[in-house]
């Protein structure tokens, strides 16, 4: 079998296992939920196992230590994956649900009802817990899913896919609602992107690089989760042990996930008082700085910062400092070389955070917090699918809801046009 016909005999199979997922009830939905995540955790060892295989193959490619940090799977990431299904089977299920009820001057009612998008294509890399955080999501919101996972995660996700379909099969759920592509060779990805009589929408996750390839090639609708290029401005009347906390937590936390921060911005009044003390703790981090010259004359001996490096998603412990006038100053800053993503201010002026809440273009924009809270979980969402940097459809951390899409629902008593 080609390449064309391979993926298209999964697309198939999929689109026709989703059309039977979309009028499946709750409780089957959450009982294979459930069954999928007591499965992860039986076959704990095997999936460390298999994990293993692509973390050596990732080692002997020289792949960086954020890369294989996402890669790598444990007992505790194990147990995250299952307890993300877990939670996602406690959320409400949006299909079916009924919105904006009305009844119109001829006495009929128009309302709104949530439905299943169809087939999800999720095209992603490296991270593992990616492949169960989709076909939870998808599952629980009735839409078949294929799942397209980078090469060096392929006999983690293989594993995980497995475990995940058998559990799903025996509690209900259509063979196929869960299918992953596990033919390594890249032209699958093109194929999936053709597949439009088949798959309804696409969601990439990974570097730019795939970002921009998704988005050029595709004949589907697009949703895309794209880099974090975030900032964390430190406002000159800031409370400096907040500021230092939170900014600290945004670069070094995890440094290799999309919210992190890769730019501080100080205000110069603060400037030389907090600069001096929030270094001790990035040296102590192992964290590199590269500074402006103003930042340079405060903190000697740190590395310039050049053009690129403000555009860049560094994912490691690589953080860039900026001094600014103003609030004005970064949210400039922010307009030119952010991605829309995550963006933060620290500040004791509640009219500069609402004003900075406002005007800062971003899929989540914070006050007093960190950038790393941008995530479906942490918004109450349960396990997310992405994080969409878009402005259609969805935007920022896309829950059960951002997977559905709504059909016009009529009730009439004999109503026709005049």
């Amino acid at each position: 079998m080609d390449v064309k016909q391979y993926v298209t005999e999964k697309a198939k199979k999929a689109k026709a296992a989703s059309r039977l997922l979309a009028n499946i009830s709750t409780e089957i939905k959450n009982n294979a939920l459930f069954k999928m995540a007591a499965g992860l955790e039986k076959e704990t060892a095997k999936l460390i196992s298999e994990n293993r295989k692509d973390l050596m193959e990732a080692e002997k490619k020289g792949l960086s230590k954020a890369m294989i940090d996402r890669l790598t799977l444990d007992h505790e990431r194990i147990k995250a994956m299952a307890d993300g299904l877990r939670e996602v089977a406690a959320l409400p299920d949006p299909v079916g649900e009924v919105i904006k009820m009305q009844r119109r001057p001829n006495g009929m009612e128009v309302g709104r009802m949530r439905v299943p998008i169809g087939l999800i294509g999720i095209i992603f890399e490296s991270r593992p817990n990616v492949t169960a955080d989709s076909a939870a999501l998808c599952l629980k919101s009735g839409n078949g899913v294929l799942l397209r996972g980078g090469s060096e995660a392929v006999h983690s996700n293989i594993a995980i896919v497995d475990v995940l379909s058998k559990a799903g099969e025996e509690a209900g759920i259509p063979d196929g609602a869960i299918s992953f592509i596990d033919n390594p060779d890249r032209a699958c990805v093109m194929e999936m992107l053709k597949a439009n009589q088949y798959v309804d929408l696409i969601i990439p996750r990974g570097g730019e690089g795939l970002i921009k390839m998704v988005s050029e090639n595709s004949t589907i609708p697009v949703i895309k989760h794209d880099k974090g290029v975030c900032h964390v401005y430190v406002d000159s009347n800031a409370d400096l042990a907040m500021a230092s906390d939170i900014c600290f937590n945004a670069k070094v936390q995890r440094p290799g996930t999309c919210n992190a921060m890769e730019a501080m911005l100080v205000h110069k009044d603060l400037a030389r008082t907090f600069l001096p003390e929030v270094l001790k703790r990035f040296v102590q981090a192992k964290v590199e700085i590269r500074g402006c010259p103003r930042t340079q004359e405060i903190l000697p001996g740190i590395k310039a910062a050049i053009d690129k490096d403000w555009d860049t998603e560094y994912n490691d412990l690589v953080l860039n400092v900026k001094v600014v006038d103003s609030m004005d100053d970064a949210m400039d800053h922010i307009a030119a070389h952010g991605s829309q993503h995550s963006e933060a201010i620290v500040t004791n002026d509640y009219q500069r955070s609402r004003r900075f809440v406002r005007e800062v273009d971003a899929s989540a924009v914070f006050v007093n917090a960190s950038t790393r809270l941008n995530d479906g979980y942490e918004f109450g969402l349960g396990a997310e699918i992405g994080i969409s940097t878009t402005r259609i459809h969805a935007r920022g951390p896309m829950g059960l809801e951002e997977l559905t899409s709504t059909k016009f629902i009529v009730l009439g008593s004999g109503q026709v046009r005049k």
